[in-house]
C-alpha cells in the first residue's frame, strides 16, 4: 500500500519511499514518500499563497470547513482506527477512542472565537487589541497519537487564519496522510499540506524563512533543538514535550480504587503518553497493599496485537524506543524489586509487559528519567512535604496528581506541585476546553482552549486618537 503526500491540493509521491512497520508483527504494511527539500519548499510556497486568501475569510466560514473535517473523520471512524492500530500498535478500542477524540477536539475548536478586547474607549482614545494570523504554521508531531495530534495542530491553525504544513512522525504517517485526503476535498488548495520524511526535514522546517510558527509535540531533547534552530528567524513556538508525572497517594485512600486509577493513568497506550503517571509515591502505611493491587492489575493484562479482540496492551511503537525501555528494565532490576513484568518476551513484535517496580527511590534512573513505556516505579514515603520538595527538583513539569479522601487537602498539595496540570483523585482528564501547558523542560506555550488558539496569532494593539489631526 503506497500512500501519497498532500502538497498544494494535489496527492503526490516522491522518488524514494519509506517503509512503515506494524510494531506488533514487525512487517512492512505500507510505504510513504520521502519528501525532498524541493517539495517542502513547494508546500510552504503553496501554503503562503493560500493563507493570504484564507485570512480574509470569516470565522463562520472557517468554522464550517473545520466542522466538515470533523464529520468526514467520524464517517470513516473504523478505517482510521484500524490504521492507527496497525501503525502505532495500541489496542483497537483505544484507537477508536483516538478517532473520537480528534472529532471532538476539532468540533470544539471550531466553536472558539478570538474577540477583540477594548482597553480604553472615551472621548480621547479608542484602544483595542486584535488577533492577527501568523502566516504558515509548521506542525511536527510525535508517534504516540498519530491522528489526534494532527487535529490538535490543524484545528487551531486554521481557525486562527493560518495555513499549515504538517509533518507526522516517520514511523506513524499513515493516519495523517489519510487525513490529508479528506483535507484535499474540504479546504482550498495549499491551505493544508502533509509531507512525510525520515526525520531529516524537521531542522529544515524550523529554519525555513517561509514558516512563521512551529507547533511541536515530542521529546524534550528535540524541543530544545527546535528552540535553537528557530532562534535566527524568531519563529513563534509552541512546544509540548516530555514529562515525568508523579502521583502522590495518601494513606486515607481506598487502596483498590486508587490503585486502579493509578494503573489506568500509567499504562494507557502502553505508557506512551506524555501525561501518563510515570512514578507513584505511595504512603508507607499502605505501600505493601498498594503494590500488591498494582501487581494484580498488571498480571491480568492481555498483551498482544491491538487488532486481536481482548488485547489490553499493545506493543511499543518502534524498535528504537523498545531498546531504550530495555535499558530502563535493567536499571529497574538493579535498583529495585520487579513484582510484575520486567522481561521483554522472545518472538515477533516490540512487546513489553506492564512492569511494576517497588523498593526504588529518587536518584534511581527508573524514577528520575521519563521511561515513556509500560513501566511504573512505586516509591514509599512518610512525609508529604518532603515528597513535594523532591518532586519539584525534577527538570520536568507537565502533569501530576494527588489521591486522597480529603479533597481540600488534595487541592492544597496540588497547588504546591510545579506542573502545568495537576489532578486530584484522577489522572489524564484532558479536553479541548482545558488549557494544557508545561512547566520547565516540559514545554513552552499553551495548547487547547481559547488560550491555545491565541498561540496561533500575533496580538496587535490599535490605538486611535479621537481628535482629528
Amino acid at each position: 500500500m503506497d500512500i501519497p503526500m498532500l502538497i498544494n491540493g494535489e496527492l503526490v509521491t516522491a522518488e524514494n519511499w519509506i517503509d512503515v512497520i506494524n510494531p506488533a508483527t514487525e512487517a512492512v504494511f505500507a510505504r510513504v514518500p520521502h519528501c525532498t527539500t524541493v517539495q517542502l519548499d513547494a508546500a510552504v510556497e503553496a501554503a503562503t499563497l493560500a493563507q493570504k486568501a484564507w485570512e480574509k475569510t470569516s470565522m463562520a466560514e472557517r468554522r464550517a470547513k473545520v466542522e466538515a473535517l470533523a464529520a468526514a473523520i467520524s464517517e470513516r471512524e473504523a478505517e482510521f482506527a484500524r490504521l492507527i492500530t496497525q501503525e502505532q500498535g495500541k489496542p483497537l478500542p483505544e484507537a477508536i477512542g483516538e478517532v473520537q477524540w480528534v472529532v471532538g477536539y476539532l468540533s470544539h475548536t471550531a466553536t472558539l472565537t478570538l474577540p477583540d478586547r477594548t482597553i480604553q474607549d472615551d472621548g480621547d482614545f479608542l484602544i483595542e487589541t486584535r488577533h492577527k494570523p501568523l502566516g504558515v504554521v509548521g506542525g511536527i508531531i510525535a508517534w504516540n497519537f498519530p491522528l489526534l495530534l494532527c487535529g490538535w495542530k490543524i484545528g487551531p491553525a486554521l481557525m486562527a487564519g493560518n495555513a499549515i504544513v504538517l509533518k507526522p512522525a516517520p514511523t506513524t504517517p499513515i493516519a495523517a496522510l489519510k487525513l490529508a485526503e479528506l483535507c484535499a476535498d474540504i479546504f482550498p488548495a495549499g491551505l493544508v499540506n502533509v509531507i512525510t520524511d525520515a526525520n531529516d526535514l524537521g531542522p529544515v522546517m524550523t529554519r525555513h524563512p517561509g514558516i512563521s510558527k512551529i507547533c511541536f509535540t515530542g521529546s524534550s531533547e528535540t524541543g530544545k533543538r527546535i528552540m535553537s534552530s528557530a532562534a535566527d528567524s524568531m519563529k513563534r513556538l509552541t512546544l509540548e514535550m516530555g514529562g515525568n508525572d508523579p502521583a502522590i497517594v495518601l494513606p486515607d485512600v481506598d487502596v483498590k480504587q486508587a490503585a486502579a486509577r493509578i494503573y489506568g493513568g500509567a499504562f494507557l497506550n502502553a505508557g506512551q503518553v506524555c501525561l501518563a503517571v510515570k512514578r507513584a509515591y505511595v504512603h508507607a502505611d499502605i505501600y505493601d497493599a498498594f503494590c500488591d493491587e498494582l501487581k494484580g492489575l498488571a498480571d491480568q493484562a492481555v498483551m498482544g496485537d491491538g487488532l486481536q479482540q481482548g488485547t489490553t496492551i499493545g506493543p511499543i511503537q518502534n524498535k528504537a524506543q523498545l531498546d531504550k525501555i530495555r535499558g530502563f528494565l535493567e536499571s529497574a532490576k538493579s535498583d529495585g524489586t520487579v513484582i510484575a513484568g520486567g522481561d521483554v518476551p522472545e518472538g515477533t513484535g516490540y512487546f513489553v509487559p506492564p512492569t511494576i517496580v517497588r523498593d526504588v527511590k529518587d536518584g534511581n534512573r527508573i524514577v528520575d528519567e521519563e521511561q515513556f513505556g509500560p513501566i511504573l516505579p512505586v516509591i514509599s514515603f512518610e512525609d508529604v512535604e518532603d515528597v513535594i520538595a523532591r518532586l519539584n527538583k525534577s527538570e520536568y513539569g507537565l502533569g501530576g496528581s494527588v489521591h486522597t479522601s480529603d479533597v481540600a487537602k488534595g487541592m492544597e498539595i496540588a497547588g504546591q506541585i510545579e506542573s502545568g496540570s495537576v489532578w486530584v483523585n484522577q489522572h489524564l482528564n484532558i479536553g479541548p476546553h482545558i488549557p494544557m501547558a508545561g512547566f520547565k523542560g516540559s514545554g513552552l506555550g499553551v495548547e487547547q482552549s481559547v488560550e491555545g488558539l491565541t498561540e496561533y496569532t500575533q496580538m496587535q494593539v490599535l490605538n486611535v486618537a479621537r481628535t482629528a489631526a
